[in-house]
């Protein structure tokens, strides 16, 4: 198998034909084990794609789940890239654009302003002009194909137009309704009862059912997710950026690292910062890059660092957790002992994490007070991609980052400043680089990426 999904909390593997390979079929509430699926490719039966198309999801089908399920099943390339165009044409016509290769450029204006060297500096990959104004749709998108070619090779059964279900309020549910209204599918979206009114009305535009979800006293996390579940439970499918939820979310947001590596050129990068919520975004950048190393298409996985907030961060929480493991065993490092940073055997990281996937509640868990924050976007209640986004910090030597409010004013500042109309989530990962430049940990002849993930909005 070119593909296949294995869940990183107890092993099992999705059988080759399954429809809805999107969680672990021994999952059960209360095991207190991670079970999240995660696609593995095999690399060494594949190679980095090197076609020009400007959509993402054509340009990169042959790294795909979805297309090696159909091209198994004897559907040909030239059909699959039909059924891809035909969905992205639906999407250009409920969204005025389909999905199209993000621009990549060094910013003379932030690097100036971070003191980088003319050899250093930071690039900038601009999702801000994508569907629905985010990275969002990318995981989305993904698995509206993988539905699409189920459906077609006759797989889906008598369930195959199941209604979607997602938990969000922001950049995930107008992405999540825009891609479904594109397919033909109902979408019930669960929101908090403050969801901004015009995020609300833009949902029930593209014929989304939205629930308002209060907090329930006594009951941890967010009522929302919880509510989802509750969904997911009676037979919706997850049309969910939590990777937990529904595995291959992530494949389709591992475009934006693929593509980050084509332009890229063969060259190398560094560090990459990311600004993580509920942890998808990170956590398909960190495996596409892991993929795209393996392929030969760059030469080196660049460190990854996240980004999170004072008011919220528990991703900084369970990596801590798992990296005093790591120090109490036997693994060595190649940096400095017991320091963030330090970089890992990648045997040993996954080793120690597969002992933590199964103690999940003392690695992560629902924030206490319900945090405030200007990037809010960045506020789930859990870091659900925990897992990948630790051991990718872990095994190439990144970290994570907590910032302060005033810091996340500063960078989006000099975002919009450096010509990218961003909100303050989207420039998150900015504020963490001016944290990592700061402390030292990031010199001025080295080459960073961030990523400016959503287009400002109105709060009405």
């Amino acid at each position: 198998m070119r593909s296949f999904l294995r869940c990183a909390g107890c092993g099992w593997v999705a059988p080759a034909a399954e429809p809805y390979p999107f969680r672990c079929a021994r999952a059960t509430d209360g095991d207190d084990t991670d079970h999240v699926l995660v696609r593995v490719l095999d690399t060494a039966a594949l190679r980095f794609p090197d076609g020009g198309e400007p959509d993402p999801f054509a340009r990169y089908r042959s790294l795909m789940h979805a297309y090696h399920l159909a091209t198994d099943a004897g559907l040909g390339d030239d059909e699959y890239l039909r059924l891809v165009d035909a969905l992205e044409r639906s999407v250009a016509a409920v969204d005025t654009r389909g999905f199209q290769v993000t621009p990549l450029h060094r910013s003379a204006g932030l690097s100036d302003r971070l003191g980088f060297a003319p050899g250093g500096g930071v690039w900038v990959k601009d999702e801000t002009q994508n569907v629905s104004g985010s990275h969002k749709g990318r995981h989305l998108m993904g698995l509206l194909i993988h539905l699409e070619v189920a459906e077609r090779l006759g797989l889906a059964g008598p369930a195959g137009r199941a209604d979607l279900a997602i938990a969000s309020c922001g950049n995930a549910a107008l992405a999540a309704a825009a891609v479904a209204r594109a397919g033909g599918r109902k979408l019930r979206v669960f929101v908090p009862v403050d969801a901004p009114s015009a995020v609300v009305a833009r949902l029930r535009a593209l014929g989304s059912d939205v629930v308002a979800c209060p907090r329930v006293p006594g009951e941890a996390g967010d009522p929302a997710y919880l509510r989802l579940r509750e969904e997911l439970a009676a037979g919706a499918v997850p049309f969910t950026c939590q990777g937990n939820e529904n595995g291959l979310a992530i494949e389709g947001g591992e475009t934006i690292a693929y593509e980050l590596a084509s332009q890229l050129a063969g060259t190398a990068m560094d560090h990459i910062v990311i600004q993580v919520g509920g942890g998808a975004l990170a956590s398909a950048c960190a495996q596409g890059l892991r993929e795209a190393a393996e392929l030969g298409a760059i030469p080196r996985e660049p460190r990854l660092h996240t980004v999170q907030t004072t008011g919220a961060h528990p991703l900084e929480r369970a990596y801590a957790r798992v990296r005093a493991d790591l120090r109490g065993g036997d693994g060595a490092g190649q940096d400095g002992a017991g320091q963030q940073g330090r970089l890992w055997r990648r045997a040993d990281v996954e080793r120690v994490l597969a002992t933590a996937a199964r103690h999940r509640s003392s690695y992560m868990w629902p924030w206490e007070t319900e945090p405030a924050s200007l990037a809010a976007g960045i506020l789930d209640d859990e870091t659900y991609d925990w897992q990948a986004v630790t051991g990718a910090m872990l095994a190439t030597g990144g970290q994570p980052v907590v910032v302060t409010e005033d810091r996340l004013a500063e960078a989006n500042e000099l975002g919009v400043a450096a010509g990218v109309p961003a909100d303050h989530t989207g420039t998150a990962g900015l504020a963490g680089l001016l944290d990592l430049r700061q402390a030292g940990a990031i010199g001025a002849d080295e080459r960073v990426t961030v990523l400016f993930t959503g287009a400002r909005r109105g709060t009405a």
